[in-house]
């Protein structure tokens, strides 16, 4: 079982991927072109991510994979604001058919001058609108300076899939 990692192109799934994986830094400017497999071993387990990318040729694989993963991170570019109902209208159409999948949303780029804080960004996903029974989380992540250690907000995203992925299996 995977935990699959969507969002639009140009959100940060594969320079978050990579900074989880490594702990450290690593920024990566092309968008992917297809997939991305990276595999995270923990403490208390190992966990399968893959991503896929964001371009609107590449969605039509996203549905395809839902019902195999035991959480979905969607990560969503905080400083786009254009680009944030696009965001919020693709993550809906994914979950509305499974009504339990665990969704953690990173809400990426929270460094960048313009930035929507998390409260904004909760409002502009309508996060509320998505219903009570499903574990959802919402945290603000940043990827610094290449070669840099991940920042805490990365940290505490990545033990809490750790921690839901536990739970899911």
């Amino acid at each position: 079982k995977q935990i699959l990692v969507l969002g639009l192109d140009g959100a940060g799934k594969t320079s978050i991927l990579h900074s989880l994986a490594t702990n450290h830094v690593k920024r990566s400017m092309a968008p992917t072109e297809g997939f991305n497999a990276i595999c995270i071993n923990t403490e208390e387990s190992q966990m399968e991510f893959l991503e896929i990318g964001g371009s609107e040729s590449l969605r039509s694989y996203w549905k395809m994979y839902l019902p195999k993963v035991l959480l979905l991170v969607y990560v969503v570019d905080s400083a786009d604001h254009a680009r944030l109902p696009v965001a919020k209208q693709l993550l809906h159409q994914l979950i509305q058919n499974n009504s339990t999948l665990p969704v953690v949303v990173l809400a990426n780029k929270q460094d960048l001058e313009g930035a929507y804080c998390i409260t904004d960004i909760h409002d502009a996903l309508a996060l509320s609108d998505i219903g009570d029974k499903r574990k959802m989380f919402l945290i603000g992540t940043h990827v610094a300076e290449d070669g840099s250690e991940i920042s805490s907000s990365m940290k505490d995203a990545k033990e809490l899939i750790g921690q839901l992925v536990l739970e899911a299996l």
